[in-house]
Parts: structure tokens; sequence; C-alpha cells
């Protein structure tokens, strides 16, 4: 498949026009909406779904030392991303050293969600992937949280609040670590036979709950834009774009060294390239409150989440094709 048939074809996919349905919905300021329980059931059902593939894939496969050596590239990536991007910010942009710290937090931290499109577009591409990637992506949750808080109280040290512990445990036991992490063990210890009878519902049903989540996705995509617009400057717009193309570019070359299949590479750079919405706005909330939410929320919900659906997810399958075995 080429470039721009690959390109095409994820812009055509559900998925992705879903995300623009819901976009278009509301920033057309329509009445759509899903209850704040079904948009949480299916966060956790995406959560479980992916935990328990990627759980049943390395049953299937074994422990392996490549495994180690992925964690740990993944969990260095997700601590020093953020002193690149808050480095990047400063330069570019008029943000506060706070400011600057938290959104630099979401952008060393992964969307779940994306890393679920990225298994949708293998999927669609016919490619599988090392199953332990689900083990990397939780991995790479709260590393980025922690650098964020250190660059912050270096630089601002009244702004931080609360102790590292409290932030630790609080980011390590947020909802979607505990439900992908639990998920994956529970796919390794049952093995493709255990996990077979429910199958039909977290493997036949899900391409379509993903397309009904990505809809509430561009729903709240779509009101953070309209609400937040005095705060997407050029500069932060710019930003949004060119993090994710610049932590994806060194990923390639890290998931080079780690000989990752295809479908691995792909889901690295992805991981590397996403930025959280969901553990690193709560960690924020908590350890950095001065911080505008309106900014880093909007930024890594609003810009870079649709770059990546509708752009980023091609580029890095083509990136993780050009460094494969």
């Amino acid at each position: 498949m080429g470039a721009l048939d690959l390109a095409v074809g994820n812009l055509l996919s559900p998925v992705v026009l879903f995300f623009a349905l819901g976009v278009g919905a509301a920033l057309a300021r329509s009445d759509l909406s899903f209850p704040e329980a079904v948009a949480k059931a299916l966060a956790i059902y995406l959560m479980m779904a992916i935990g328990l593939k990627g759980g049943v894939e390395v049953s299937r496969q074994g422990l392996q030392p490549q495994l180690i050596w992925t964690v740990l590239a993944g969990a260095a990536l997700s601590f020093l991303i953020p002193a690149l991007a808050y480095g990047v910010l400063r330069l570019i942009s008029r943000l506060g050293a706070v400011d600057a710290a938290a959104v630099a937090a979401h952008y060393g931290s992964i969307s779940a969600v994306t890393f679920a499109a990225a298994l949708d577009a293998l999927s669609r591409a016919g490619l599988g992937s090392e199953g332990y990637m689900v083990a990397v992506a939780a991995v790479m949750e709260t590393p980025a949280i922690m650098a964020a808080l250190l660059i912050a109280r270096r630089a601002a040290p009244e702004a931080a609040t609360g102790s590292v512990g409290h932030l630790l445990r609080e980011a390590g036991l947020n909802g979607s670590v505990v439900v992908l992490v639990g998920s994956f063990v529970v796919g390794w210890i049952a093995g493709p036979a255990g996990v077979k009878p429910i199958a039909p519902l977290f493997v036949d049903l899900f391409r379509g709950l993903l397309c009904l989540f990505l809809l509430d996705m561009g729903l709240v995509a779509g009101r953070g834009l309209s609400r937040a617009r005095r705060f997407l400057t050029a500069p932060l717009i710019l930003f949004g774009i060119g993090m994710p193309l610049i932590s994806a570019a060194i990923a390639t070359a890290i998931a080079l060294g780690l000989g990752l299949s295809t479908g691995g590479a792909m889901l690295f750079i992805t991981l590397a390239a996403s930025a959280s919405y969901i553990a690193a706005p709560a960690a924020m909330r908590i350890a950095l409150p001065q911080a505008e939410p309106a900014i880093y929320l909007t930024l890594s919900l609003g810009v870079t989440f649709p770059f990546n659906l509708a752009i980023g997810l091609p580029l890095y399958l083509l990136l993780a094709r050009s460094v494969s075995p």
C-alpha cells in the first residue's frame, strides 16, 4: 500500500469520520451528547479490550528480553520528552513556566485512545504487533508527570503543591492505568483459550465501540475548541502539531535499535507522539493547580489528538516500515 493510499484510507476510515462528525456537531452547537456514565463505560471497555489483547499475545509468545528493553526505553522516553517540550514551549511561545510545565507533562505521557486507533489502523493494514506494547503504554503514563513536576518545582517552586509520593499514588492508581494493567494481567493469565468465550464482546465489537467513543471525543474536542479559542495562539498550534513529529522522530531511532516489528515500531512511535488528556490533566489539577486547563487540555485533545488521528497514524506506520527488520 502506497503512502497516499495509506493516508486516504485512514482519513476515510469510520474511526476518523466519526471523530470528525463529533467535532462538526459541537462546532455547529448541536445538542448531541453522551451521558457521562456512558462515555466512562466506553473508556473502560476500550482499556479492557486493549489490555486483554496484549496479555493474550504475551501469553502466546512468552516473555522475551526485548520486552524489558522496550519497557525501559518507553519509560526513559516518557521522562525525557517533557524537558524537550518545555524548552520548545518557552522558546516559541509566551507561556509562563507553570503552564509550560503542565503542557509538557501531557506530551510526555500517552493517549490510550490514540493507541487504540493505532491498533485499529494496524488491523486494517493486516499487521500484528508485540503484545507487550500494552505494558509499554501503561509504563509511559507516569514518568512524564514526574518530570513535569520536577521542572515546575525548579522553575517556580511556589507553584507546585502536594508531595511526590501523593502524586505518584494518584497517577499510578488512575483508573485507565488500573484497568489497562489489570486487563493485561488477566489476558496473560487466562491465555487464548480462557479469553475465547468473551472474544465476541472484546474483539468483535471493538471497532464499533471505538467509533462510538471517538464520536464522543469529537464532541468534547469541538466544544473545547469553541471555549478556548483565545488561548490557541499560532505558536501553540504549531507546537501541538510539531511536537508529536519531534517525538516520533526520536522514537523511530529508538525503535530501530530495539528491533521491533513493523506493528510494534508503529505503536512505540505512536505512544511517543501522542498526548495525554486523561491521566495528565487529572495529575496537573492536583500538582499544578495554577496552570490553565484550557491551554493544556485544548492543545492535547483539540489539536494534537485530531492531528494524530487523521495524519499522524499513516505517517508513523511509514516510519515504522522504514526501520523494522
